[in-house]
């Protein structure tokens, strides 16, 4: 998840023959001319709740003549049929100029089925359910915390599937070094210099989880993870799985030693990414090993990738610090603090201790540059109003739940309702719920908390400007996905678009919940069919669902841990970035990494389309890497979509 290596795939497509693969070369959009018509059927694998919108797409090679489909239960006994309609919502491809919709939402019953069409063009679906919609999305919160536990570093994992081992234990007693100065003027990853000039340390960062399929560990994305995590728990309140309160407290767990409020030290990451130029040093990146194995290396070269990770600050002791990790890790302590207030008044207590402390300690003043990660470009921040706004209505919900006074809870409320304010009128990088914006999260909680408060008058922004705003979010991503053949809202020739596609998801909920609308209920539904495999690539972009998922991640823990009990383990609930701008492949996805074991689907490649690629590949980190952000926002998704029950959903 950190944007290097940028490569193309080849043009080899794998066909299965026999249980083998055979690779043959395929030019993307060749259909011969006397070929008959072919189709394929894309459904949304994992399921449809009773009561939404149920979608299918047939993608023909040709126009259509007198197909039919019929829906057919676990009995065979079919349980809907019909015509398939004459009007295609547009090409896909050159090899797939139409595809046709196919409506089957009378079918409410529980149970599984598939869509099958017959006449001159025949196709058939995987098997899906058709469940309630607390049962449909409560499996990408069990799944998505799942990931999570596997992720985990430090002396408490959990073995699981993947055989997990206790990692990084060196990281209890770490050094802190000053940021290095990195090529092309901070654009690159690349050190300048011989070395790293230690300043101080040692500090205990050990724990937390790994950021995406390496093993660095980035302030900036636990705490956007951890505010998800907690939201999520927050949202499905007694319904919540224990494992996702756990794994929200771990990554809290984790943060409270990234922040030291006796110095006022919040420290940014630990590891490198990339060595210097030289090659005498390596970087986390240049290596591709189990985590276990790092704390025994001994080689000189590895010094800062392995045995003895390097520390950073965010700023110096004392000094202000990026409103945009504050904001987030400020949130995370108060989220942290409302979890607790019921049962642990203490513990509660000392959270919100952490995060106003932390909060006071804002920039509010930065730079152009705003601090995320070394170097910044792994995760480019342009905005900082709406995580400052999101830290400010934490603190205030958590002095609420604690039964403050409004004295003390009024001052944070008026300060998030003036970032809110800021970031609806002058905040050009606006964006909808992904790792970059998490104004949504915010604008909802903070009319949740303005509902509590004593006294609203006079604030910079209203609640009706705030819900206004989250219904301006999810339309126009609906109006995106009015013209889109699947129905999808994001843009997938462009990065982090399963981010934000279960960001819409999430949004469309928070807007439900505020605003009691339920037009875009049937979009929210849309977005999760093209995720779950009712997309040109008819695959699952989260790992376990459905029948098609990401089987090769760019990720070392599922690529080397090797066949379990006979079978490969999986990394259950992990998302990948998804579809991405077929120029991030240009020049091929080069060879495999020393230690890399060859995993490689590319079939895929047949349904590049609208300049979207996917790829199936251990090498292809620009559509097969999972990360911390893109799982959290589909278990934020899975838990205020089930927080909503069985409404309508049409």
């Amino acid at each position: 998840m950190d944007r290097r290596h940028l490569h193309r795939p080849t043009a080899l497509t794998a066909l299965a023959v026999g249980g083998g693969l055979v690779l043959a070369v395929l030019p993307y959009a060749a259909v011969p001319a006397h070929a008959a018509t072919t189709a394929q059927l894309r459904t949304d694998q994992v399921g449809y709740a009773t009561g939404e919108s149920k979608i299918g797409y047939l993608m023909a090679s040709g126009a259509l003549s007198g197909e039919t489909y019929k829906v057919v239960n676990a009995a065979g006994a079919t349980v809907a049929s019909g015509t398939v309609g004459s009007a295609s919502r547009g090409s896909w491809n050159s090899a797939y100029p139409d595809v046709y919709p196919i409506d089957f939402s009378g079918v409410t019953a529980t149970g599984s089925y598939h869509l099958v069409v017959g006449g001159p063009v025949t196709a058939s679906s995987d098997t899906f359910r058709i469940e309630s919609a607390a049962a449909l999305y409560g499996t990408l919160v069990s799944d998505g915390v799942n990931f999570y536990q596997n992720q985990r570093d430090g002396s408490n994992v959990i073995a699981g599937a993947l055989n997990r081992r206790p990692s990084h234990l060196n990281d209890a007693a770490a050094s802190v070094y000053q940021t290095p100065s990195f090529q092309s003027g901070g654009n690159g990853d690349i050190i300048n210099g011989s070395s790293l000039t230690k300043i101080g340390g040692p500090v205990d960062v050990s724990g937390g989880w790994f950021d995406a399929g390496d093993y660095l560990k980035f302030t900036f994305t636990t705490s956007y993870a951890d505010d998800l995590l907690y939201a999520s728990a927050r949202a499905l309140g007694g319904a919540a799985p224990a494992a996702l309160s756990a794994e929200a407290r771990y990554g809290s767990s984790w943060l409270n030693k990234m922040w030291n409020p006796s110095t006022k030290t919040l420290y940014l990451q630990v590891g490198i990414g990339s060595g210097n130029a030289s090659g005498s040093f390596l970087g986390d990146h240049d290596l591709w090993r189990l985590p276990q194995a790092d704390d025994s290396d001994t080689a000189s070269a590895d010094r800062y990738a392995a045995a003895h990770r390097p520390v950073f600050e965010a700023a110096a002791p004392g000094t202000k610090i990026a409103p945009d990790l504050v904001g987030r890790v400020a949130a995370s302590f108060a989220l942290a603090a409302q979890a607790e207030a019921a049962t642990d008044p203490a513990g509660a207590a000392a959270e919100l201790a952490d995060a106003t402390s932390l909060y006071a300690m804002a920039n509010t003043s930065p730079s152009a540059t705003l601090e995320s990660a070394a170097p910044a470009a792994y995760y480019p921040e342009s905005i900082w109003h709406d995580a400052m706004e999101l830290g400010a209505t934490e603190i205030a919900l958590a002095q609420q739940a604690l039964g403050e006074p409004a004295a003390t809870y009024t001052p944070y409320l008026t300060q998030a309702a003036t970032w809110a304010a800021d970031y609806l009128k002058s905040d050009a990088g606006k964006d909808t719920l992904n790792l970059y914006d998490v104004s949504a999260l915010a604008h909802a909680d903070l009319v949740t908390a303005l509902a509590k408060a004593a006294n609203t008058s006079g604030l910079a922004v209203t609640s009706a400007e705030l819900v206004a705003d989250l219904k301006a979010q999810v339309a126009s991503a609906a109006k995106v996905a009015a013209s889109d053949v699947f129905r999808e809202g994001g843009n997938y020739a462009s990065f982090d678009v399963d981010s934000h596609t279960f960001g819409f998801i999430s949004t469309e909920a928070l807007y439900q919940k505020a605003s009691g609308d339920t037009q875009f209920a049937a979009f929210a539904s849309q977005q999760r069919n093209w995720l779950m495999g009712g997309n040109a690539w008819g695959t699952s972009f989260m790992v376990g669902a459905g029948t098609t998922f990401p089987d090769c991640m760019g990720s070392q823990l599922p690529n080397l841990s090797g066949s379990l009990n006979g079978a490969a383990p999986v990394d259950t609930g992990a998302v990948v970035n998804g579809p991405n701008g077929t120029g991030n492949f240009s020049g091929g996805l080069g060879s495999l990494q020393g230690g890399m074991k060859k995993c490689e689907r590319d079939a895929f490649t047949a349904f590049t389309g609208h300049g979207a690629e996917y790829v199936d590949d251990v090498r292809s980190w620009q559509s097969s890497e999972p990360a911390l952000d893109m799982t959290g926002s589909a278990i934020l998704a899975g838990a205020v979509q089930a927080s909503l029950g069985d409404t309508a959903r049409r």
